[in-house]
């Protein structure tokens, strides 16, 4: 099975539905695995307020100085100062720091925000010593001179050369987001969903186009067309509309043809029939010519049942409808028989026909169809060709190919009616029809066609016509 552009379509839509959901869903972990990884450095570094060591450092402190007080709190920092321990800064009520440390302001307005929040795991709190000894806060400071480490190396990530990362400033607290497992289902299900919306989208708009030329064509107005509303496609549909268009200029062509012939019809119809009328009231009035009007009336009657008959072949033919019987016929040999005919007919009328034939070329065809397209072509040009002219008919096998070439003497065709030549009813331009109802050529054209050949016509060099047929003998046996 070949597998079609639309198919190719559908394959990489999906594979770019599946690779960007994978996209937003990997995306998604990833932030989750970032802010896991920086909570749990936060967690771990001594130096980060509101960290672990902060807050257990904090801890200490207060316990000292509750039990201790100022002095032993004092000579506790001084022993820590040369360890890597988290900076803490004692600040009493008037400002001043227990080791006269320099302090911002910022800082320690910020550490008293935070103190008076009162939450757990903080790095900073407010003692107050009972007997009036006084109020210390204790804190380790979120950023600013008083910082004595240097930051980590995952906080120089986040921040300008020189500035501390908005996530150790004053205030700042960070939690990292829990992810829900719904996630990469909805991110997937919008994936899916806007690729199925611009999917339908696709599809759906040349489907209502050829849903409108449908309807059109429905409704009467053969002239639609589709293609031009497909754009650039190059896909199965943009070739379902131009198979739409083919339909629909055959359908017209179809169409016009019917109306065409309708019309022929009823005007060649009408000739005979107003000479039978014209027939039968002349027997009225002179009852003495009664014999030679009936002779009349019977002339118009053979050439109206002869042109019925015309009729019902090309109608048949036109239908697709072929005889049910097939012989297989040597076509050479049948060609042959009909030139004899033929050549009796053109003696009689001071003129002459040459038959060459050579080869074999047995095909199995309706006999009495391709008889009957043979000898349509040969009489034509009986009947065109000038007095003392000759007719020639050639017949040979040529490429797996039956090959008929008949040329005559006539008057030819105009070049622009070579093709209309071979519709119902075509007269030349002079209006002669050599007594014929121009179906003969027509006939031929559908019944070669049935049989999968081809016929065409040309003028010769010198004056005349020549009509030649072929018909592929691959088609001999079922």
């Amino acid at each position: 099975m070949r597998l079609g552009r639309l198919f190719w379509k559908f394959f990489f839509a999906f594979w770019l539905a599946l690779l960007l959901a994978g996209a937003g869903v990997g995306s998604a972990v990833w932030w989750h695995h970032q802010g896991e990884i920086e909570r749990l450095a936060r967690e771990r570094d001594p130096f980060v307020a509101g960290g672990p060591r902060a807050t257990t450092a904090v801890a200490v402190a207060e316990s000292v100085l509750r039990h201790g007080g100022a002095d032993a709190l004092r000579a506790m920092l001084a022993d820590l100062s040369r360890e890597r321990w988290p900076q803490l800064l004692v600040v009493d009520a008037r400002g001043n720091e227990l080791l006269d440390r320099p302090v911002s302001a910022e800082s320690v307005a910020a550490a008293r925000q935070q103190a008076r929040l009162g939450e757990m795991h903080r790095a900073a709190r407010l003692v107050e010593l009972p007997e009036g000894r006084g109020a210390w806060l204790l804190f380790v400071p979120a950023g600013g001179p008083e910082l004595r480490p240097p930051l980590p190396p995952l906080s120089r990530l986040t921040g300008r050369p020189g500035e501390l990362p908005r996530e150790f400033r004053p205030g700042f607290e960070r939690r990292p987001a829990e992810p829900s497992p719904w996630m990469p289902v909805g991110i997937g299900l919008l994936a899916s969903i806007a690729f199925s919306a611009l999917l339908a989208w696709y599809l759906s708009k040349p489907i209502r186009n050829l849903r409108w030329a449908l309807g059109a064509v429905a409704e009467g107005r053969l002239e639609t067309r589709v293609r031009p509303l497909m754009g650039a496609r190059r896909d199965e549909i943009a070739d379902l509309g131009q198979d739409f268009d083919r339909m629909a200029q055959q359908l017209q062509s179809l169409i016009g043809a019917q109306r065409r012939l309708l019309h022929d019809v009823s005007h060649e119809l009408r000739s005979p029939l107003a000479r039978l009328q014209a027939a039968i009231g002349l027997a009225r009035q002179d009852p003495a010519k009664l014999d030679a009007t009936l002779e009349r009336i019977e002339r118009e009657a053979v050439r109206l049942d002869e042109m019925v008959g015309q009729l019902l072949t090309i109608a048949r033919l036109d239908a697709g409808t072929r005889d049910s019987r097939e012989d297989v016929v040597e076509l050479v040999e049948l060609v042959a028989e009909i030139a004899d005919d033929a050549r009796f007919e053109a003696r009689a009328r001071g003129r002459e026909l040459r038959f060459a034939g050579r080869d074999e070329a047995e095909l199995q065809v309706g006999g009495e169809l391709i008889q009957r397209a043979f000898e349509n072509v040969i009489r034509n040009a009986v009947k065109y060709t000038g007095e003392g002219s000759e007719v020639e008919v050639d017949a040979w096998v040529e490429h797996e190919q039956f090959m008929l070439k008949v040329a005559d003497r006539g008057p030819g065709v105009p070049q622009g009616d070579l093709e209309a030549i071979f519709e119902p009813f075509y007269r030349a331009p002079n209006g002669s029809s050599a007594g014929g109802f121009g179906l003969g050529l027509a006939i031929a054209r559908r019944a070669v066609t049935a049989h999968g050949g081809e016929i065409r016509a040309y003028n010769r060099e010198g004056g005349g016509l020549v009509v030649e047929i072929t018909l592929p003998l691959n088609l001999q046996k079922d």
